[in-house]
């Protein structure tokens, strides 16, 4: 497929919202080194041109015109204050946000509506700034059309900015705006240093020394790693559900099924990539605060409202203890979203910010993009049919692993989901053979009665697993 860039137009709000120079401060969430990075995923439309004949770069430019009156924030320019080196936004009157206008030479249904994760030709549909242009233009739009008519929108975002959640907020916040509304139905809060400031004076009441370390010489992202695949895996309901059984009869516990997969594809990853079996690895999540924290934040915040979370383990213990036992430990760290941890962690940056705080190298990254609202997105074409993430930095991994929904559109596959795994070159052939496992075990057709599953270890008696 050939994507052709026809031209970049600046966006600028409709009427301006500020008349002078001034700097908005991030929160120290904000500023976490992890999320100093831009994300980069893709929404796909059908064409409905019976519904609505427009063109969707007039209507989706018109609307963030509108939208940057309350969001001007995208406009600005995110720049390291000279005393501290942390991130600040400097908004200066006259500047907007660039959109990439782009024509495909082929029909969303000829490429399956964007659902293979793998496809080459994604790269060219989502804005790639460099790191110096990240921090210049912290949003930018690609709309690419398709020859059917239908488009796919493109966004690059610096994380520093908002997390998923916020920058749903705003598209949905667009998207009202070009279906006619006047004023966003949620209207947006900033105030992040106040809301999630450091404590005076600063309290560390969490052991964040076990599971992060302070490096300034680390950076997480920029690691000589062999090179990166992505491939996708379909995880069927009943397979899952049988898998899920199987732990819970183990254990006599419930599990969640990110709690269960998550434990599942992390040891695979871990065993696949070959590790060494003394080296330390951790599950890498992120848990939304918005509520947990006291008091709870304002309705229409969109900075970062979220906190990593991590469980830590020897890639020996991953691999020989029960997966259970695996998917208890990361059940027991969602506990641990509490205000003090939340408070605590902010306190940590506060204190040691200058030193550079890292999880450090082992750190497998997962996220669960299945309910976060995208579908919601509708310029007047109705939903996007799909939504993908083509980021490959997440949570100080570089090998992040997303929980997608299939395509709408995509009639032959409602069951279940699929699961997105980055991993190096060399060790993805080996983890299809962990997943080929998986559903080979987990399936309708396997007897779940046999001793290869009943022989698994019961809470509390045996030392070893097959799974």
């Amino acid at each position: 497929m050939e994507v052709k860039i026809v031209e970049t137009t600046l966006v600028y709000p409709s009427h301006p919202p500020f008349d002078h120079d001034h700097v908005l401060p991030l929160s120290h969430l904000d500023n976490d080194r992890n999320v100093q990075v831009n994300f980069r995923y893709l929404r796909a439309y059908l064409s409905t041109t019976t519904v609505n004949p427009a063109d969707p770069v007039h209507v989706i430019s018109e609307a963030l015109s509108k939208a940057l009156v309350h969001y001007f924030p995208f406009s600005g320019t995110l720049r390291r204050r000279r005393h501290d080196s942390r991130l600040e936004l400097l908004c200066k009157p006259g500047k907007g946000v660039p959109i990439i206008r782009a024509t495909a030479d082929r029909s969303l249904a000829s490429v399956n509506y964007l659902d293979d994760p793998a496809a080459h030709f994604l790269e060219h549909l989502v804005p790639d700034p460099n790191p110096e242009d990240q921090l210049f233009n912290p949003f930018v739009l690609q709309i690419t059309i398709f020859a059917c008519g239908g488009y796919s929108l493109g966004a690059s975002i610096h994380h520093s900015m908002c997390d998923g959640l916020g920058s749903t907020q705003f598209f949905n916040t667009m998207a009202e705006f070009a279906r006619g509304p006047t004023q966003p139905s949620v209207m947006p809060v900033w105030d992040r240093p106040r809301l999630l400031g450091p404590r005076t004076p600063p309290r560390v009441d969490v052991p964040f020394h076990e599971f992060l370390c302070l490096d300034k010489d680390f950076s997480p992202y920029i690691q000589l790693t062999s090179p990166v695949v992505r491939e996708c895996f379909p995880v069927r309901d009943e397979c899952l559900d049988r898998f899920k059984a199987t732990l819970s009869e183990q254990s006599g516990s419930s599990f969640t099924t990110f709690e269960a997969l998550g434990a599942f594809i992390w040891r695979a990853r871990v065993k696949a990539s070959k590790v060494a079996s003394d080296e330390k690895v951790k599950f890498a999540y992120s848990m939304n605060i918005r509520k947990q924290v006291k008091p709870a934040l304002p309705v229409g915040y969109w900075g970062n409202g979220c906190v990593a979370m991590y469980v830590q383990l020897s890639a020996k213990e991953l691999v020989e203890q029960p997966i259970w036992e695996t998917a208890e430990l990361i059940k027991k760290s969602k506990r641990n979203t509490t205000d003090e941890y939340v408070r605590s962690f902010i306190d940590f940056q506060e204190l040691n910010y200058a030193e550079g705080i890292t999880a450090g190298k082992g750190v497998s990254g997962f996220t669960d993009w299945r309910h976060l609202g995208h579908s919601t997105v509708d310029f007047g074409w109705g939903g996007p049919v799909t939504v993908l993430p083509l980021s490959r930095n997440l949570l100080g991994s570089v090998e992040p692993c997303f929980f997608l929904p299939y395509s709408s559109a995509n009639e032959g596959k409602k069951d279940g989901f699929k699961v997105l795994v980055s991993l190096p070159e060399a060790a993805m052939p080996a983890f299809r053979v962990e997943m080929e496992k998986f559903s080979n075990e987990f399936s309708g057709a396997s007897n779940l009665d046999s001793s290869s599953v009943t022989n698994l270890p019961m809470k509390g008696k045996g030392t070893g697993s097959r799974f």
